[in-house]
């Protein structure tokens, strides 16, 4: 009968064992899965969303993860792409960019369980993380260096469209031209369309005609046209979110750094190594490396201008220099 008793008992313990051992071998084997909606330009911007993709390339690379993406020319709707994304049972889905937040949080709200990432926009949700940028620190230093080497005080800016996001990237280059230079003319103007390559050329036309000899377009593929055009009459372009140098050898001096990528895969490595998104909204700037400026290429700035763009990146990581009221 003893002997019995202790058979059975011996049976149980077994199988709780073997049990939790199951379970937390399928725990570590579990391999996480993100979704990204991408932005409305959609891969091959040389910009936004070709950064994001590569964010999750590397986590790919590197994490061990799995990825799936939307881009709105196949899905109509952004709504349409988060669903399926969700559909698809992802454990993190990204929406990248400001457009995609009222469609994300229409989702969101209709699968609280689930774990969003909302990248350019914030939003109040419980499931949605925020990571936003500071756009304006790093237009600030472009701006700086076109007030600094302008000849004819004549510069301009090139929006996508005429919303809170891009007007901090107006606003930064502006302080920063006028902080070097208080007499020179800023020229502003907004597409309407982040994809038109045309309708950028066309703009930058217009502005070089008013004397413009550098022009900093935070606008997508309507800006690639811009710094194309730039390139064409040979005067100085920016680039924008990446180091856009390699589109035009001859006119972009620098461009402003977003650290989408870089933002995005930490974001994941975070969800893998603890489980969870410690930091529902995050805003980087030049103190995070969330922003930053490419090498200066095709002019040359003295050690005194050298010295002075350093010191006003100082200044802004420091807090000292504020750009937004």
């Amino acid at each position: 009968m003893k002997k019995s008793i202790v058979i059975i008992l011996l049976f149980i313990s077994l199988l709780i064992i073997t049990g939790c051992t199951e379970k937390e071998s399928s725990s570590e084997n579990h391999q996480i899965k993100v979704g990204i909606m991408l932005s409305d330009a959609g891969l091959g911007d040389q910009s936004f969303s070709d950064l994001g993709f590569a964010g999750l390339e590397k986590a790919r690379d590197e994490l061990n993860i799995s990825f799936d993406y939307r881009e709105i020319q196949e899905t109509e709707t952004y709504a349409k792409g988060l669903e399926e994304l969700v559909q698809n049972d992802n454990d993190l889905i990204i929406g990248l960019g400001f457009s995609i937040q009222k469609d994300l949080e229409t989702i969101a709200k209709k699968y609280p369980k689930k774990v969003f990432l909302l990248v350019d926009a914030q939003s109040d949700l419980p499931n949605v993380n925020n990571v936003t940028f500071k756009e304006e620190e790093a237009s600030f230093l472009l701006g700086a260096i076109a007030g600094m080497k302008t000849t004819s005080n004549v510069v301009g800016f090139l929006g996508g469209e005429d919303v809170p996001l891009i007007q901090k990237f107006e606003k930064g280059f502006a302080a920063g031209v006028k902080s070097e230079n208080p007499g020179a003319v800023v020229l502003s103007k907004y597409a309407g369309d982040f994809g038109n390559d045309k309708l950028g050329e066309s703009i930058a036309k217009e502005m070089i005609s008013a004397n413009a000899d550098f022009i900093y377009p935070a606008a997508g593929f309507t800006g690639v046209g811009a710094i194309n055009e730039s390139q064409r009459t040979g005067t100085y372009s920016f680039g924008v979110d990446s180091d856009q140098f390699y589109l035009a050898e001859n006119s972009i001096v620098s461009s402003m750094l977003k650290q989408v990528d870089v933002a995005i895969f930490n974001t994941i490595q975070e969800l893998v190594e603890t489980g969870e998104i410690a930091e529902k909204n995050q805003a980087l700037g030049i103190k995070d490396n969330g922003v930053s400026i490419a090498p200066i290429r095709v002019i040359e700035l003295s050690p005194a201008e050298q010295n002075r763009l350093a010191k006003l990146q100082e200044e802004i990581a420091s807090g000292s220099i504020t750009i937004l009221q």
